[in-house]
């Protein structure tokens, strides 16, 4: 029995063409899968993450140079010739240190004759002064006239005028004396030189001998909008932000995008002056440069903290798109598994996550997988995903908003 109808089926399948034959076949073959049809009341699946508040520290990314923290121009006090040079170009100098030495000659003949004059002065001061002493005396007696003594006593004024006169020559030839040796202000890294040996050199001339640098610590010059410090102050009076309990530490980013080992510390905002072309201000960080990294001019970004917010929403940056009108937008499901858009309104990126100001709140539950399966208003299956992560506490440039993809 079971013969003839394995005959009579193969007789069948003999006399249908071969494709038709090669279709009934796959409908077999599906048949003996999965039987299960995707019925009209299965609901499509969602991945969500749920919005939980939490603190997050804020901070601004501000571009900025390098500079100094003290300049010193080296040029001569006095006329001469230069000398010789008595440094090493580019090498780390101390205050206080012998760098040029002017000829001397000159200056040490204008010391011998102010001193040489200053004691002729000393000893015709006191003949002066004997002799007015004398006529003080004739004159009480009725000796000498009233004319002799005033003439002894203004010689004798004139003799110690002269005294103070010379010693202020003598003092002045020193001085110029020692201008001859050139020292170091300050302590730092020297330039090269601009002069050489030989060379005649001015005083107060407008090219600097050589310039000192002092580079531990060095500045960090950056600049943030007027704009920018308005939001922050309307944030921190709102309650929005709290300010820093200390003095925060600013985190510098070299050029290269490396960090720098070693934290700086807010200066001053200098707030009372405002670039009128570019309408921002200048910030004003220190930061301690003990191997001489950071030379001055170079491009640096510095991470300033703001404040902190302690009850901040952060959203995955997936979970935001934009609508036509260019808005960015969130899709949250209710609590009765109903698609809705919220329009959100963003501050910044921090790490892979936006902060959102407006459009969410606790609890919510955003979309963040399947989006493509759904529409505003459909019912959905919501399924919790597991996107955790650390906030970050380095913020990009503070306020931009990036297009969400």
């Amino acid at each position: 029995m079971h013969t003839s109808i394995f005959r009579k089926q193969l007789l069948q399948y003999i006399a249908i063409p071969p494709m038709l034959a090669m279709l009934l076949l796959l409908i077999s073959g599906c048949k003996n899968g999965d039987d299960r049809p995707a019925g009209p009341g299965r609901l499509p699946e969602v991945g969500t993450v749920t919005i939980k508040p939490q603190t997050v520290e804020l901070t601004t990314e501000l571009p900025g140079r390098t500079a100094a923290h003290r300049v010193a121009e080296i040029r001569p006090q006095v006329n001469g010739i230069l000398q010789k040079r008595l440094f090493e170009e580019g090498a780390k100098v101390e205050a206080g240190q012998l760098l040029y030495q002017i000829d001397p000659a000159t200056f040490e003949a204008h010391l011998n004759s102010a001193k040489a004059s200053l004691g002729k002065a000393r000893a015709n001061f006191a003949a002066v002064q004997s002799r007015a002493q004398r006529y003080k005396e004739l004159l009480a007696q009725d000796a000498v006239s009233q004319q002799d003594y005033d003439d002894a006593a203004a010689a004798l004024k004139q003799a110690r005028a002269d005294i103070v006169y010379w010693e202020a020559q003598v003092k002045n030839a020193r001085i110029n004396l020692d201008y001859t040796g050139v020292t170091a202000p300050i302590s730092g890294r020297i330039s090269r030189s601009n002069i050489t040996d030989g060379a005649l050199v001015t005083a107060y001339q407008a090219l600097p001998l050589a310039t000192i640098q002092e580079l531990d610590p060095i500045y960090v010059d950056v600049t943030q909008s007027t704009a920018e410090l308005l939001e922050l102050r309307r944030n921190l009076a709102s309650g929005r932000l709290h300010d820093q309990t200390q003095q925060p530490a600013v985190r510098i980013i070299l050029e290269d995008g490396t960090p720098y080992s070693v934290n700086g510390q807010l200066q001053f905002r200098d707030v009372t002056s405002v670039d009128p072309a570019t309408g921002s201000y200048v910030i004003r960080i220190v930061v301690p440069n003990p191997d001489h990294l950071m030379m001055p001019g170079m491009f640096v970004r510095a991470v300033i903290p703001e404040g902190i917010a302690e009850q901040a929403i952060l959203i995955t940056q997936q979970g935001v798109t934009r609508n036509t009108k260019g808005d960015p937008v969130a899709w949250i499901v209710d609590k009765n598994n109903i698609v809705q858009e919220k329009v959100l309104t963003i501050d910044r990126a921090i790490g892979n996550q936006w902060l959102i100001t407006a459009g969410l709140s606790s609890g919510d539950r955003v979309i963040v997988e399947g989006r493509l399966n759904v529409r505003p208003g459909a019912e959905v299956s919501p399924v919790a995903v597991d996107t955790e992560t650390t906030p970050e506490k380095i913020s990009s440039p503070a306020h931009p908003k990036p297009a969400a993809e």
